[in-house]
């Protein structure tokens, strides 16, 4: 069982649990993984559970008929393509961010290792936009409390049901978390 941690150091490879009260439209109940933290240049993360309700092949056709959901990323760069996989050890100049997972890479190979099915769309997660925070933004917003910091689980990406991810990982924190996590809309004010 994961425990709530509001003081954890934020590291690349972290989770970012909105609190149960967020009330920012753009992170409201969402799970934000870190993908790059440095306390002197800053955060990008990408919003787990949202998605757009678009296909990849609806906004390019550089991979054919691939079939591949498109998930909102965060407020930050909304014209820009980001993308998170498993195939650190095949695409080149991917970016480890936890053990066996990997965001961006070489984009002509990532085209040619999904012509050829070596990527499929249940290794792979493209975003619109991410989540970004400037140099000490984010430690900032912990002292709120915004976020809860947990660690990542790579099922959370490729098994979990990204409608569900942000209950699922509050279930696991115990029952007070598990408790609020089942809260909707007003019932959170009273």
């Amino acid at each position: 069982m994961k425990q709530a941690n509001r003081s954890q150091a934020i590291e690349t490879g972290n989770l970012l649990i909105a609190e149960p009260f967020m009330l920012d439209p753009h992170f409201k109940r969402t799970v934000v993984l870190i993908a790059d933290h440095h306390e002197e240049e800053g955060t990008v993360g990408f919003i787990l559970n949202r998605k757009t309700g678009l296909k990849l092949n609806e906004l390019t056709d550089d991979f054919g008929d691939f079939e591949a959901e498109v998930f909102y990323g965060g407020p930050v760069d909304n014209s820009s393509m980001y993308f998170i996989h498993t195939a650190g050890n095949i695409l080149d100049d991917s970016l480890e961010i936890c053990p066996g997972i990997y965001w961006s890479g070489d984009y002509e190979k990532l085209k040619v290792l999904i012509e050829c099915k070596l990527i499929t769309a249940d290794s792979i997660r493209f975003y619109i936009g991410y989540s970004g925070w400037s140099a000490g933004q984010l430690e900032e917003e912990m002292k709120d409390p915004a976020w809860i910091v947990s660690d990542m689980d790579p099922n959370y990406l490729y098994k979990s049901k990204p409608e569900e991810l942000w209950k699922e990982i509050l279930d696991q924190m115990g029952y007070h978390f598990s408790a609020i996590g089942r809260l909707e809309g007003d019932e959170l004010m009273n």
